[in-house]
């Protein structure tokens, strides 16, 4: 008899059903925010400091420069940045995708960033 149930680990079977509806709706999601590579959205992440909020100011003046008309989204919901896996911030999110996070870039860099991905 073992004490305190030190003995055989039962063994747990996990049961992981994948539902094909919302691989589907993710992959959709992609394919309409990214379409022929052009940019659909820019997101900027942050916790609404003076620095986040800069980077923010500063990729809608490159887009601005660029003469690209996006609507550039500043995000301070911990809960949303956290979806995206974001650790430091700010960080800037292209299509969807984390291209940039932890520091802050200057404007060469940002148009950078955006050219490669046009």
């Amino acid at each position: 008899m073992s004490l305190f149930s030190f003995g055989k680990k039962k063994k747990v079977q996990e049961n992981t059903v994948s539902c094909s509806c919302t691989a589907n709706a993710e992959n959709l999601n992609n394919s309409v925010s990214q379409i022929d590579g052009v940019i659909k959205n820019i997101k900027v992440l942050g916790s609404g400091c003076a620095t986040c909020h800069g980077q923010y100011e500063t990729v809608k003046k490159v887009l601005e420069a660029l003469s690209i008309n996006i609507n550039v989204e500043y995000i301070t919901d911990m809960k949303v940045i956290m979806e995206y896996g974001v650790m430091s911030m700010p960080a800037i999110v292209i299509n969807d995708k984390v291209v940039s996070a932890g520091k802050v870039l200057k404007k060469t860099d940002i148009e950078k960033l955006i050219k490669s991905t046009k």
